[in-house]
């Protein structure tokens, strides 16, 4: 059995690009902190509301679902940008009286079609993160993918929503490349400047690095894992 706190905290805070180590977890809870990366899915989520011009500052939000990897992030994340946040979980009664009353709405519980139109203010704003295979004779595959709400009456209401598959899978992606980009040059950056001192100290010593070789070589120390 692996122990996922263990793996977690073995994670070079440096290259947890999926945003997971809980001391970029606290930083994210922190006023005045910054994490050096944020978990990919809560990361799209946001970047989609912003892409699309929707404000969330002063907004009612809610989260329906409160996982260490969507939920809790995605709910310290509206928190940064100045929403009301709320927090549904399984253990919470009439979550529909909540949702009636949000202008923005993330799910990410793994329940197909959860969340029913009559549970959403009209004109919110719907990001879907669910996705799961539900039975469909018509398919050629015996079954297709829907999302955590349903679509179908959801579309009517919302003045905004993800479909499932197409919506926010694919910003995942793209996070994650953003976040190993943003280590990557993290990386490379610290590494010059450590070569920069080293090459001072050298030139006081009377020394000198011979060649490129022995400078990229003193790079790729910092760059292995």
């Amino acid at each position: 059995h692996m122990n996922e706190e263990n793996i977690l905290n073995d994670v070079k805070i440096e290259k947890d690009v999926d945003g997971f180590h809980p001391l970029n977890i606290g930083r994210l809870a922190m006023r005045g902190r910054d994490p050096l990366f944020v978990s990919c899915t809560p990361k799209r989520c946001l970047e989609l509301l912003h892409r699309y011009g929707i404000t969330i500052k002063r907004k009612r939000a809610v989260v329906i679902g409160h996982s260490n990897i969507v939920g809790m992030p995605a709910a310290l994340l509206l928190q940064r940008e100045d929403a009301t946040v709320s927090i549904i979980h399984s253990r919470t009664e009439n979550p529909e009286e909540i949702t009636k009353n949000e202008d923005i709405i993330i799910i990410a519980v793994g329940q197909p079609n959860m969340v029913k139109g009559s549970w959403i203010k009209p004109g919110a704003v719907i990001i879907d993160v669910g996705i799961n295979p539900v039975d469909d004779p018509e398919s050629p595959r015996g079954s297709r993918l829907v999302g955590d709400d349903c679509y179908e009456e959801a579309c009517k209401v919302a003045s905004a929503i993800t479909p499932v598959p197409g919506g926010v899978g694919p910003m995942t992606i793209a996070m994650l490349l953003s976040n190993t980009l943003s280590s990557t040059k993290r990386a490379y950056n610290n590494c010059m400047s450590l070569l920069s001192v080293s090459v001072q100290f050298s030139e006081r010593s009377n020394l000198r690095l011979y060649n490129m070789e022995q400078a990229q070589g003193l790079i790729g120390q910092f760059l292995l894992p």
